[in-house]
């Protein structure tokens, strides 16, 4: 349309970002809209050629961003997060990974005709299962804890190794074929070491002036974008193909540092490498020569990705989990569950160049090859792992896990009624001394951004069916609720109502549900926990139903939520009239008055003594409900007519 290369780099970047925007509003893969997009655009219509247009530029671009897109994986290798699952994980990124290696190159040789040496590289760069495509489909299977996690961290730990697997490869081969001495392959392994060492100190040097505070805020992303690019840049110049292993070991590095301002990078990893993958993936995709496209449906393709999906990755999973706790169901869906993404299309068309320079004819078919297996693993495992793990009975649809968001005093004591009925919860928010009163209950918290891209590299969110948005920022929360939609659905998205101050006059943003019955700010539910109001539990019986419990309940009280007999949750809303039966139990947030009244009932019941100081009742509720203690005499209502 116009020959102009400004005009493509824009166009590559707008088609990038509008493409992830559609995968999330409707719930689709980010690569196959990517892949479809860049398509339409490249060899379909033929708009934009970027690799014609860009020249020169166009390797050294794929080359920077497969460097970020790996550092950003790196750097997600945190050893703490495997714990308990460990050996599992450990024998699938090793041994599983070394049998998928030469099981996909034999595969790559005899059934899709490539040469021995493109067919073991592109072998090791199949390993990976990344988890830019992984963690959607887990979220969208609502995956069992322990396959969810071994499924995240064997796509995050094998994701950077494919393409050093995949060099490696490359230098051995030229050695067998003479191409280059011992003395050279020793260079090699020893400039790999170097590369190594240059990550490590890299990640220190960086870290460390992080955590000095040397480096202002605003330059800690841009400086951390320079290092990473210096970093491979020096690496890669002293041997070709190090730079990918040095920004690797740095992000591992800087994963294992415990560093505390870890989360001021959290902006660079996510805007940076979210408009890379976006951009890169367009590019590669859009420069695709038509004739490659087609060779897509050649039958030896076709042949190879069916044995990459029925045969390599079942095969290497049943062997590398051998003495593991894994059970056949377990083994059946983590054995058929590895879908490839944009790394594996990145770094292959990166090698594919290389090996094309030195004479390797048939790497024309790496960009077909690997496409073929990245679109036809996303749409396959992406359309049937749901499915299949309700089928082996690997699902968590029936829970009913609660993730809150706000750290507040209410919050963590809802929290804490929640964790009593027997079901998960979660309290979530940015600060750690907001999370104090969630800590002192013993209530699972974490600190981080709900709204962080890599929140689910850190915590996993599976088994949490409801998201309560309960901050005191009434923006963030509707943006909470906005943003997982598409994940939870708005039947279990809530949020308390807007705060309207003097200064206030309306909001416009829509939300998920308001929360609670009636509605009420997070900032009046505050004001009514230190007046001393208190979450009281009621149990619905045949003599003592619902509406008694509505006609006779505290004008004043709050709704919370409704624990059903079989132990489910269900929140109450302004607009939706929920009905208890006998067995289920409703929570509330009732008033310390009424709270004092039920206690001197009680009382009076038990002791025959009417004269007990009301000053003297308050006094001594007041000091129950400071401590966080609910279960209060009177907590249970009257049933029959006695009181105990």
């Amino acid at each position: 349309m116009f020959d102009s290369l400004l005009f493509d780099l824009m166009l590559v970047i707008l088609i990038g970002m509008l493409s992830q925007w559609i995968a999330w509003k409707y719930r689709m893969p980010a690569i196959v809209v990517m892949a479809l997009a860049g398509l339409l655009v490249g060899p379909v219509f033929g708009l934009i050629n970027p690799q014609e247009s860009m020249g020169d530029l166009f390797g050294p671009i794929i080359t920077f961003a497969v460097a970020i897109i790996l550092f950003e994986g790196s750097l997600n290798l945190d050893v703490r997060e495997i714990k308990g699952f460990s050996k599992p994980v450990g024998r699938i990124v090793t041994i599983g990974a070394f049998i998928a290696w030469i099981a996909g190159s034999l595969a790559a040789h005899y059934l899709a005709g490539l040469s021995w040496e493109v067919a073991f590289i592109i072998g090791g760069l199949f390993i990976v299962t990344g988890p830019t495509v992984i963690l959607p489909l887990l979220r969208q299977a609502r995956l069992k804890p322990r396959p969810a996690a071994i499924l995240k961290w064997e796509g995050i730990v094998v994701d950077p190794f494919g393409a050093l697997l995949a060099v490696f490869a490359f230098e051995f081969i030229k050695f067998i074929n003479a191409e280059v001495t011992l003395k050279s392959l020793l260079l090699f392994f020893a400039a790999s070491a170097f590369a190594v060492l240059l990550g490590w100190f890299a990640a220190l040097f960086i870290g460390n002036s992080f955590e000095r505070g040397s480096i202002p805020e605003f330059l800690k992303a841009p400086i951390l974008f320079v290092v990473v690019l210096f970093t491979f840049v020096f690496a890669d110049e002293i041997m070709h193909e190090t730079g990918l292993l040095a920004v690797t070991a740095m992000g591992m590095k800087m994963a294992n540092m415990r560093l505390t301002t870890l989360a001021d990078v959290r902006h660079f990893k996510e805007n940076i490498s979210v408009l890379l993958i976006s951009g890169i993936f367009v590019m590669l995709t859009a420069s695709l020569d038509p004739k490659i496209l087609i060779e897509i449906f050649n039958p030896a393709i076709m042949l190879y990705v069916a044995a990459m999906l029925f045969v390599v990755r079942p095969l290497s999973i049943w062997i590398s989990t051998i003495g593991t706790d894994l059970n056949v169901r377990e083994k059946l869906l983590i054995g058929w569950i590895a879908p490839r993404g944009i790394v594996a299309l990145t770094v292959s068309g990166y090698f594919a160049g290389i090996l094309l320079e030195n004479g390797y004819k048939d790497a024309e078919l790496l960009t077909a090859l690997t496409f073929a297996l990245v679109l036809s693993t996303v749409v396959l495992h992406g359309f049937s792992i749901g499915f299949i793990a309700k089928k082996l009975n690997l699902t968590t649809t029936d829970e009913s896990g609660v993730a809150i968001i706000g750290g507040t005093r209410f919050a963590a004591e809802l929290a804490q009624s929640i964790k009593d009925t027997g079901n998960e919860v979660l309290l979530i928010d940015q600060s750690w001394a907001a999370l104090a009163d969630a800590r002192r209950r013993g209530v699972d918290s974490y600190i981080g951004d709900i709204l962080s891209e890599q929140i689910e590299y850190h915590i996993d969110l599976t088994p949490y069916r409801y998201m309560l948005a309960m901050t005191k920022t009434d923006l963030y929360n509707a943006h909470i609720c906005a943003d997982f939609e598409p994940d939870l659905g708005r039947d279990h998205l809530f949020q308390t109502a807007f705060h309207v101050g003097k200064d206030v006059e309306a909001f416009t943003v829509v939300g998920g549900q308001t929360l609670f019955s009636p509605s009420i700010s997070i900032y009046s539910l505050e004001e009514r926990m230190h007046a001393g109001h208190v979450i009281r539990k009621t149990l619905i019986t045949k003599q003592y139903s619902y509406t008694q419990y509505l006609r006779e309940r505290d004008d004043k009280s709050i709704l919370l939520y409704l624990l059903r007999a079989d132990g489910s949750i269900e929140f109450f809303t302004p607009n939706v009239e929920l009905q208890a039966n006998a067995g289920d139990a409703v929570l509330a947030l009732s008033s310390p008055a009424k709270t004092i009244e039920r206690v001197k009932e009680r009382l009076e019941g038990e002791n025959g003594d009417s004269d007990i100081p009301y000053e003297k009742l308050e006094e001594l509720f007041t000091e129950d409900s400071s401590e966080g203690k609910r279960d209060i005499p009177g907590e249970a209502p009257k049933s029959n007519g006695n009181s105990k």
